[in-house]
Parts: structure tokens; sequence; C-alpha cells
């Protein structure tokens, strides 16, 4: 079965980020058979003086498949609390992919727009029957972790920080072959045009898909006749 886990705030001023956190405990469940990982997705959330967060208020998601998340749930849970930086509010959910419902959507795009409380991130988790804790410091990071869990399944939030063979690509290579070794869904232009299968593009040393429309999608453009994956800047601003 598919499940989400959403996870948010392990971090501090002076540690790794979330998102490397995340991608340590992928690697972890897929060395030791608890579960295969699919992808993780950041998303940005709404950035305001009233929200406590270490640097850009951003959360992740790790989409897996696995027969047992009883299991993934304790395993998570004792490597965020031993992993989880000093000074940090750690949150986590888990849920089922097909049991998230439309509040659980909503709550994730008002992340973005509106200061949420954990005691509506609580209530939100436990009607949708989705397993929500805080692990360190105040708790408060279950706000975006339940957030992150609602904006991936929504389909059209975040960029990629992971995908099974993303970050072994760079140089040029045929659209088809990125899409294999990157586990790629589309690769178009960002008004909508896809790519021929046989077209060259150079995807150069920062891959980040987008998701949109529930695909990992890499938005490309060309230039003096030859295609590129389109700026870093332009990837954060399209996928904030």
């Amino acid at each position: 079965m598919r499940y989400l886990l959403g996870i948010d705030d392990t971090d501090n001023l002076e540690s790794r980020g979330t998102g490397h956190r995340v991608r340590q405990f992928a690697d972890w469940l897929a060395k030791n058979d608890f579960a295969e990982p699919l992808g993780i997705t950041r998303h940005q959330l709404l950035v305001d003086s009233r929200i406590p967060y270490t640097s850009h208020n951003s959360s992740a998601c790790l989409s897996i498949q696995t027969e047992n998340a009883n299991a993934v749930w304790e395993a998570v849970r004792e490597f965020l609390l031993r992993e989880s930086a000093v000074g940090s509010d750690a949150g986590l959910c888990l849920a089922e992919w097909n049991s998230i419902n439309v509040e659980v959507l909503g709550f994730g795009r008002m992340a973005k727009l509106e200061v949420l409380t954990m005691p509506a991130a609580m209530q939100t988790a436990s009607r949708s029957k989705i397993r929500c804790e805080g692990l360190t410091g105040t708790h408060g990071g279950i706000i975006g972790a339940l957030s992150a869990i609602g904006l991936h399944r929504a389909g059209n939030d975040g960029r990629y920080l992971w995908l099974p063979g993303l970050r072994d690509l760079e140089g040029k290579y045929q659209a088809r072959e990125i899409c294999m070794k990157g586990h790629i869904d589309r690769i178009c232009t960002v008004e909508h045009k896809d790519l021929s299968a046989e077209t060259m593009v150079d995807v150069g040393e920062w891959v980040r898909p987008i998701l949109r429309d529930g695909k990992s999608t890499l938005y490309v453009e060309e230039k003096n006749n030859e295609w590129y994956i389109i700026s870093k800047d332009r990837i954060k601003s399209l996928s904030n």
C-alpha cells in the first residue's frame, strides 16, 4: 500500500535541514527492506513573523510503498527522536494514500496562506484518521508535517528533493533516458509542450522536478537550438 510521511522542523541553524534527514531515512528504509521509497517533495509554507521556523518554513513529504506501516511508524519515530537537532520542534504524520481527504488537502492549502495552530492540526489529523505526533520541543512541526501530506496528495505543489536515480543525473541525455533513469513522469516546457522521447536535454547539476498534476514534471527551455532545464531560481519560484 502507498503511504505518505510528513516531516517538519527537525533542524536548527547549525544542523543539516529536514530534507537531508528525510533522505537519510528513505535510504535506511530501503536498505532494511521496511519500505520502497518512491519520492521526497519539499513544500513551502507561509513565511510570517508569528511562525517559528529555522530558515524557510518548508516541510517534507516522503512517499513510500509498504505492507507494514506500523513498523515504518516506529522506525521513523525512533530515527527522528535520535537525529533531530537540539532545539528543534519535530513533527511527524503518516497517512494511507487513499484515506487522505479534502479536509487534509484544505489544511495544506491554508498553511501556505494563514497562520495555523497545533490544535487545528491535531483535530484535522484525528478526524481524518491520520497518525500525528510531535516529537521534540514544542511539537510545532506537526503543522508542517500534516500540511506536507495534504500538499503532496493534492499533486500541484512543491518540488522533488529525491527520486530514485535523480541525483545521479548530470549532463546530457535523451528525454526518454531522463525519465527512465530519474523516475520522471513528464518533460515539458512551462507552456506544457511535451518533448519527444529522442530530444537531447542538458540537465546540468541541479535536477529538481516539480510536482504537477500528480506527476514529477521536469520543465525545460530551448536556447540556441539546444534544450536545458529551466534555471534554479525559476524552478524555485514555480514550486513555491
